[in-house]
């Protein structure tokens, strides 16, 4: 199974016309945040694969459809006097022709893994929107509440457990773990709870983004543990077993 992930940049190979024929064999499309929401439109019109996507800290114009908000006026003398505070509701799911993955699990029926006794089962995806918290802006989170949205998640992973014999097999995120791929500016520090997920919940990838890279000696690809923990700025390509290997 090859999966195409995008994040945080327009990609000339991929917003192209003839990106049907570069990735004529991708099976799926995972987008890993700060993209506008036609180039998400361009991937699924042209290589009409599953698509699922989460928001970061960027590029937010559309949040607000999936995520129920209620203004709240700030009164302080700081340099924000407004922020919009997050109610714990959401609305679309669907949109773009793409999945949104937003603080929630998913399973894609389409496309088959192999479980530890061989037997084919679906694809099995979490994701989490955001970035850590630096200024009060939309889908901006602190560690304690980026945990407890991944606690939302937790009942449903145990169910897959139960059920296939694994948590799950893609995290797709916007922000890095921290300490792996992350800087150290008070915007791109990655949380320590997703190192707390992936140790736990053991997926195959956790793919995010918001980490630019512009020096070709940064790494892209980092192991934790069980996971390969993939940094998807620009594009890249990862392969997971499928039902054809």
């Amino acid at each position: 199974m090859k999966i195409l992930c995008v994040s945080d940049q327009l990609d000339p190979l991929v917003y192209s016309t003839r990106a049907k024929e570069r990735f004529t064999d991708i099976d799926v499309i995972l987008c890993a945040g700060d993209l506008p929401s036609d180039y998400i439109d361009f991937i699924v019109s042209t290589l009409n694969k599953p698509t699922y996507f989460v928001f970061g800290n960027h590029n937010l114009t559309e949040f607000s459809y999936y995520h129920r908000r209620q203004a709240v006026q700030a009164h302080s003398r700081g340099p924000h006097p407004t922020f919009e505070k997050e109610i714990s509701s959401y609305d679309l799911t669907h949109s773009h022709g793409a999945t949104y993955l937003g603080f929630k699990t998913a399973k894609e029926k389409l496309l088959k893994v192999k479980n530890a006794k061989g037997k084919d089962t679906p694809l099995l995806l979490a994701g989490a929107s955001g970035s850590i918290r630096y200024n009060n802006g939309l889908c901006q989170y602190t560690n304690t509440q980026m945990f407890f949205h991944l606690l939302s998640m937790a009942p449903r992973l145990f169910w897959n457990k139960l059920r296939y014999g694994r948590y799950l097999d893609i995290f797709l995120t916007h922000a890095a773990p921290r300490h792996i791929h992350d800087r150290e500016d008070a915007c791109h520090k990655g949380f320590d709870c997703f190192n707390w997920f992936i140790k736990h919940f053991k997926p195959t990838y956790l793919v995010h983004g918001h980490i630019h890279l512009y020096d070709m000696n940064s790494p892209r690809y980092t192991k934790s543990g069980d996971t390969t923990v993939v940094n998807a700025f620009s594009h890249c390509i990862i392969t997971l077993q499928g039902d054809d290997q």
